[in-house]
């Protein structure tokens, strides 16, 4: 592998990473606060339809962005009224919302566009556009560092920079603000926060709230960045693969960062190279494909360790009286 495929590689990784980043982020706040949301996948689902059918039928493709967060938010709403109100079981309302996105957003794709359950594709300001950086065309002849700011730092969308953005911005506001020590104490001991006079119950919503924000741009960024439209089931268990790399990642925002560029790498290398020829015989492209998931199971059996989740996380809170 020579320099330049190398940036390639490493930029596809950076682009598949990004879905995958914003999800796990959605989840560590979720799961910090004590609620495991298995719903990630439904909620990026919904937010991608949602997102791509408003950018095509209104031509921008911001409104096509807040229409993925308004349709992720209503499925948090859903899913926190389930496990933090009516304290129902929250591995069964999440798996309960990934049916239901399956199969409204093919519905409604279909009763809308008539297109097999895809939107139309989207062109001009309906989609998000590469964003060049500046003095990237100066220095792209540089040696070393040229192709590196040219290739692999500059030329990405926005939402990738507000993906990256959003690490820093999660561990400061898990770890440096009275927020954040709230959120974390409501997912470890949530009568100890009560007795402190916080809501516990408001301090869920809230962050079942911010995974609603951050998985619709997720879905947005798969529908109208990564992708121009939406097609059946496009996530493609990247919900999952975003749990897997938060459990691998220990419920900590940097380490998140590392597992989420791990698998888009995995998903990089896959998508490069199909059908590689071994002399004995030929890698089928199925196997390629499958990779990235085959590495996800191998990497969560076998190293990651002890990965102690927030104490309380599962368990419905009841008020003492």
């Amino acid at each position: 592998m020579d320099f330049l495929t190398l940036i390639q590689v490493l930029d596809s990784t950076i682009r598949l990473a990004t879905p995958l980043l914003l999800a796990c982020l959605a989840g560590l706040y979720s799961e910090r606060a004590g609620i495991f949301d298995i719903g990630l996948e439904g909620k990026m689902l919904a937010a991608a339809f949602f997102a791509a059918a408003i950018a095509a039928v209104s031509g921008n493709v911001w409104l096509g962005l807040l229409a993925g967060i308004a349709a992720s938010m209503a499925l948090s709403v859903l899913h926190g009224l389930a496990s933090i109100t009516f304290r129902g079981n929250q591995l069964i309302s999440g798996v309960a919302i990934n049916f239901l996105a399956a199969g409204l957003t093919v519905l409604i794709a279909q009763s809308w566009f008539q297109q097999g359950g895809r939107t139309p594709s989207l062109i001009g300001n309906g989609r998000f556009e590469p964003i060049t950086l500046p003095f990237a065309e100066a220095l792209k002849d540089v040696p070393l560092l040229g192709p590196i700011y040219h290739e692999l730092i500059s030329g990405h969308s926005i939402l990738v920079y507000v993906a990256l953005a959003m690490v820093p911005l999660t561990w400061w506001v898990l770890f440096r603000t009275r927020f954040g020590l709230r959120l974390r104490a409501v997912g470890e001991n949530p009568a100890a926060v009560d007795t402190a006079g916080v809501s516990v119950v408001g301090l869920r919503f809230a962050a079942v709230a911010i995974c609603g924000v951050l998985c619709g741009i997720a879905g947005a960024y798969l529908a109208t960045a990564l992708q121009a439209g939406f097609v059946k089931d496009m996530t493609a268990g990247r919900g999952f693969i975003a749990l897997a790399a938060l459990i691998f990642a220990k419920w900590r925002p940097w380490y998140a960062l590392y597992a989420c560029l791990l698998f888009g790498f995995l998903q990089a290398i896959a998508l490069r190279y199909q059908n590689i020829d071994l002399g004995a015989f030929i890698v089928p492209v199925q196997f390629m494909d499958a990779l990235p998931y085959i590495l996800t199971v191998v990497i969560l059996a076998g190293f990651v360790g002890k990965a102690i989740p927030p104490r309380a996380g599962g368990e419905p809170y009841v008020k003492e009286r």
